[in-house]
């Protein structure tokens, strides 16, 4: 016969095993009831994207650990959405990209990786826990984080091929594959149609048009004004400015009144210095050209020498400007700013290194920019 004490002892024991195994499920129904809400809230969104909030942030932080899926965080702040060097509308959009195509790479129902997009005029005490204070920023928090400031984060560097970096970004922490990913097509099927019956329907006067000689094609002043703009827009390296999406001109960190349109250091070019740069190479060029074409067709010896002497004048003053501002951007002289009338480099003592990328002195811009303690200046933040 059991002694009361051992019945007692077994009582106890199968009381814990019940609560336990009731606790174990409800918690298996809470998280399972989350996940469909999340699943749905992510059927309703165009792109998948889920708007993140201080209370949803709390209920999927109480679930317990491991949780069963991942989080994919874009930190928006629609006030910052004029920065032009922070590029946070394209880096959304990218973001967008990499949602779709995992919902289109994948069941309706999966539930291993949510994408979220979270403002911070609405979640100003979930930027708080992650610990963000500069944007643009990318969170990955997977099923084991804890202390939500431990949640790896995408380096600024790796944001330059967007949609791409982020997919990379992913499958190598937290091992989900995304899979290929789906932009938007240049043009809707409406627009491809209504260009090929536009080009049907002028057909006829355009090959009237060759046939005759009267196109543009056959002007060579057509082919003049050509050559001059494809000579300025290689010279001013637009290619790299256009593939880098480099703006204009960027905000001095120490004082935001201020404006830098020439960056300092090598490999390195915003886009009002390629426009200067470019003007002076064509007017070199140019008059290269009248020397060389039309000079020589002036009867005047008089007038010859007067234009070779302004032409020589132009040209020397053109690349001594080229060769003041290859002086400074390189650190010899940041005196560039006087001496071409633009301001230019920042003080040598904040000198970059020649080999950092433009995206590392953005993140360095955005202390004063974009951060967004100083900007909104929240007491409790």
């Amino acid at each position: 016969m059991p002694t009361p004490h051992l019945k007692s002892a077994f009582s106890l024991l199968l009381s814990a095993i019940l609560l336990l195994a009731a606790s174990n499920s409800a918690s298996s129904s809470g998280a399972d009831d989350l996940i469909s809400e999340l699943q749905h809230l992510r059927s309703e969104s165009p792109s998948g994207l889920i708007r993140l909030d201080d209370h949803l942030l709390g209920r999927i932080l109480a679930l317990p650990r491991p949780r069963p899926f991942s989080l994919l965080i874009f930190f928006d702040a629609v006030q910052l959405h004029d920065k032009s060097e922070l590029q946070l509308p394209t880096l959304k959009s990218e973001f967008s990209i990499l949602s779709k195509s995992f919902l289109i790479n994948h069941d309706d129902d999966s539930s291993e990786l949510f994408f979220f997009d979270i403002e911070f005029k609405d979640s100003q005490r979930s930027f708080s826990l992650f610990g963000v204070n500069s944007l643009p920023h990318i969170r990955l928090v997977k099923p084991d984080v804890q202390n939500l400031k431990d949640s790896e984060h995408m380096d600024q560097g790796d944001f330059s091929r967007l949609a791409e970096s982020m997919a990379e970004f992913v499958e190598s922490h937290a091992k989900i594959s995304i899979g290929p990913l789906h932009r938007p097509p240049m043009f809707s099927g409406k627009q491809i149609a209504f260009f090929i019956l536009l080009l049907l329907i002028s057909a006829p006067f355009i090959l009237k048009k060759i046939v005759a000689g009267e196109t543009l094609l056959h002007d060579y002043k057509f082919w003049l004004v050509g050559a001059i703009f494809v000579y300025f827009f290689s010279v001013a390296g637009t290619m790299h400015n256009i593939i880098r999406k480099m703006p204009m001109f960027i905000t001095d960190r120490n004082d935001p009144s201020k404006l830098i349109f020439f960056y300092q250091g090598s490999g390195m070019q915003l886009g009002a210095e390629g426009f200067a740069v470019g003007f002076l190479y064509t007017i070199v060029g140019l008059l290269l050209g009248f020397l060389t074409h039309g000079l020589v067709k002036i009867k005047s010896l008089t007038t010859q020498r007067l234009a070779m002497a302004v032409a020589l004048i132009v040209s020397f003053w053109a690349v001594n400007k080229l060769s003041i501002q290859h002086q400074a951007l390189q650190g010899e002289n940041c005196e560039m700013s006087s001496k071409l009338d633009i301001p230019s480099c920042p003080p040598l003592n904040q000198t970059r290194s020649n080999e950092m990328d433009l995206y590392e002195y953005e993140k360095s811009t955005l202390e004063h920019a974009g951060n967004i303690k100083a900007v909104w200046g929240h007491p409790n933040f």
